[in-house]
């Protein structure tokens, strides 16, 4: 990385013991193209603080986060903690990762290369990644209309881009979307990969965060479910996340059971059927702007 590069890392995490966050994993996946890794902790019911700090790379700056669970504002509460952090960072690029996010080996040059060659246009806001979302299995996929394909995790700190909704997208001023191109890269997003016990857990802390109480409906039966859009994950998984594939101790596999469906998997089917029809997604949810000159 040329010595007038300089990437910030940045994330937050809470309780990821408790909820299964490969955190130290995600972390560690960047660690080599970063200068410095910003981390918000918040108090913890486990040992997250612990957990972060026994990385013990000289990049790490970790500071507690005061996260106020009684105010959780749909979600919004995962923005501003994300802000926090994002405003310790000191470098041209900010790379957001969030804690169970995790970076694939083999894409880190391409990642150094985009910031490089990007740095000097700023009509270039952000970076823009591609998205391979694992759901009750390391080797299942996710790949319905409502799981994104894309997203910004690298800013321009000088932009002013500011972490908005539940902290997946950012706006520039809390305005407009960012101006971006790709980052020739992938995220694996390990969100919906736990232990029965750990998503159980997970989905009660989404209750109390996003104020959705529904969530807690037939959680001990049914901690994740048959969805549409499910599917054989073939790929490979970033090496530093084979120890953790190694320990699953449960089964998922994907199957047709249409009495586990919600009315949103029959707008994903329809929304495929459409995208097959007129050879374009419509209605993707698209927070940035794709600079196509």
């Amino acid at each position: 990385m040329p010595a007038d590069i300089f990437i910030s890392g940045f994330t937050i995490v809470r309780n990821a013991r408790i909820l299964g966050y490969p955190v130290i994993e995600s972390i560690r996946s960047i660690l080599p193209i970063v200068d410095e890794f910003v981390i918000g902790v918040g108090a913890s019911d486990d040992d997250t603080m612990e957990m972060v700090s026994s990385i013990g790379d000289p990049k790490l700056r970790i500071f507690e986060s005061v996260w106020d669970m009684n105010q959780p504002k749909g979600g919004r509460l995962l923005a501003e903690k994300t802000n926090e952090a994002l405003d310790r960072c000191s470098g041209q690029w900010c790379f957001l990762l969030q804690a169970d996010e995790v970076i694939h080996e083999r894409d880190l040059p391409a990642i150094e290369a985009a910031c490089v060659a990007h740095a000097p246009d700023d009509r270039v806001e952000g970076l823009l990644f591609d998205y391979v979302h694992l759901y009750g299995s390391y080797s299942v996929r996710a790949t319905m209309h409502s799981a994104y394909r894309r997203e910004v995790r690298i800013v321009r700190r000088s932009a002013g881009a500011r972490s908005v909704g539940d902290a997946q997208s950012f706006l520039i001023d809390n305005l407009r979307k960012p101006r971006v191109r790709l980052a020739n890269a992938t995220t694996y997003h390990y969100g919906w990969v736990h232990s029965p016990k750990a998503m159980r857990r997970k989905r009660a802390n989404r209750a109390v965060l996003y104020e959705r109480p529904e969530l807690l409906r037939n959680i001990d039966q049914m901690p994740v479910r048959q969805a549409y859009g499910l599917c054989r994950f073939t790929g490979s998984h970033p090496a530093v996340m084979a120890h953790v594939i190694a320990q699953q101790d449960w089964e998922f596999e994907p199957r047709l059971d249409l009495r586990q469906w919600k009315p949103r998997d029959c707008k994903n089917l329809a929304s495929r059927m459409l995208e097959f029809v007129v050879r374009r997604r419509i209605g993707e949810r698209k927070k940035y702007r794709l600079l196509d000159d």
